[in-house]
């Protein structure tokens, strides 16, 4: 029967701009960590925005031979890094398994944009007889997963999606509904992203859609009546899910379970969310619906929160006509607040601080809020971290182009072990 299998998680994986692992990146939440300061890694003088979410004291080498480490961009050292940890974290290194029934489905948005400018550069200033053959592997936005694929033996599934900032939930979906099949057991999945490098921020900052404010104490402010545009971060997120009956039978933790998932187009416009929020709206009920659960089950969402007029406005209204009146008792928040936007790396990285709620009962906060907005009424908890316990929570990505996603997952429990 189709979609027959439960899935859970297994394994996490995190690079964010305020921790690397996942235990460091949860207490940042916890504690309402800044991880927005001044891009260092250019001179942003000229740019309209200045402000970034990056990852700070990452080295590579920790996960990856040095040789092999200079042969890849950015993104696909943090996808390596964070998959590693994701599968020592599921006890994956120290089993036999299956290798021809494990896959490996990781996204990008923009890919290896470092790569792209050098290569460039070296094409106009030396000539096409300088180019390194090794720019390919660097630049190409599969490099991730098939690095992973290529490290681990994964020999199932796998594929590399772009979907813009819905990337992330994306692959997680994509790999959820794979195990749902019974077409593998175990799933790496996730998203990864670097690109805080001078062209693609440069053609962000063109679009206006980045904000000019250079107070990393009030750039990112998602859901704040004074909120003028996104900050730019990078980072990756990574996870093992595995087919129940798999996980049980070799003694896995597990964190939480997926139940649901949900994928549509606004079809509207390149960068603005449709005004009435369709799309917003129907992939959550999508997700809803896949998972067969009221809206009074769910007790937390992790907000997409951009900090951008639009979409905190929009994502606002279409919680609203989802959930009704349970709308006013429902936890909201943004963490883009404190790593800032991660473009195609932030569903994964939020899915990972969305399982973590649901497993540790703990509701990170909405910092920099300070002024509400009429357009914006819901509690997104913006008075520090919360502690409650949370069944079933939800993870909203929505990117340029008109793309959503929805995952939802739930506490692991005591439905039949055996379905």
């Amino acid at each position: 029967m189709l979609n027959e299998h439960r899935v859970v998680i297994t394994g996490l994986g995190a690079v964010t701009p305020i921790g690397i692992g996942v235990e460091n990146f949860v207490e940042g939440l916890k504690t309402g960590r800044n991880g927005i300061s001044r891009v260092t890694s250019f001179d942003v003088t000229d740019f309209r925005s200045k402000l970034a979410g990056t990852v700070k004291d990452f080295q590579a080498e920790d996960w990856i031979d040095r040789k092999s480490a200079r042969r890849m961009d950015r993104f696909t050292q943090f996808g390596l890094a964070a998959s590693a940890m994701a599968i020592e974290d599921a006890g994956l290194e120290s089993i036999s398994f299956d290798k021809n029934r494990a896959g490996v489905i990781i996204g990008s948005g923009i890919g290896g944009s470092q790569a792209i400018e050098e290569g460039h550069t070296m094409l106009l200033q030396e000539g096409p007889r300088r180019l390194s053959p090794f720019f390919v592997s660097r630049l190409l936005v599969n490099m991730a997963a098939c690095m992973v694929s290529i490290k681990h033996g994964l020999k199932g599934p796998l594929s590399a999606p772009s979907v813009a900032c819905s990337t992330g939930s994306n692959a997680i979906g994509d790999a959820f509904r794979i195990l749902q099949r019974g077409d593998a057991d175990i799933m790496i999945a996730g998203s990864s992203e670097a690109c805080v490098t001078p062209l693609p921020w440069g053609c962000f900052c063109a679009t206006r859609s980045m904000t000019p404010n250079d107070n990393e104490d009030t750039a990112c402010r998602p859901f704040d009546k004074n909120r003028d545009g996104f900050v730019m971060g990078e980072g990756a997120g990574i996870v093992v899910l595995e087919n129940l009956k798999h996980a049980l039978e070799r003694g896995a933790g597990i964190y939480a379970e997926i139940v649901g998932y949900g994928n549509t187009a606004d079809a509207y416009h390149i960068t603005a969310p449709e005004p009435q929020s369709d799309g917003m709206t129907r992939v959550m009920q999508a997700a809803l619906k896949d998972a067969d659960m009221d809206t009074e089950a769910i007790g937390y969402i992790n907000a997409h929160g951009t900090s951008t007029i639009l979409n905190d406005k929009c994502e606002s209204a279409a919680i609203e006509k989802v959930f009704g009146e349970h709308s006013k008792t429902l936890k909201v928040s943004s963490i883009k607040s404190m790593i800032g936007h991660l473009l195609a790396g932030a569903g994964s990285v939020e899915f990972v601080s969305t399982v973590m709620s649901v497993f540790t009962g703990m509701i990170p906060p909405t910092i920099h809020y300070s002024e509400p907005d009429s357009d914006c009424t819901l509690d997104y908890v913006t008075n520090g971290a919360q502690s409650i316990d949370v069944n079933a929570a939800m993870s909203n990505s929505f990117g340029f182009g008109g793309g959503n996603a929805c995952l939802l997952i739930k506490k692991y429990g005591d439905i039949d072990e055996n379905s």
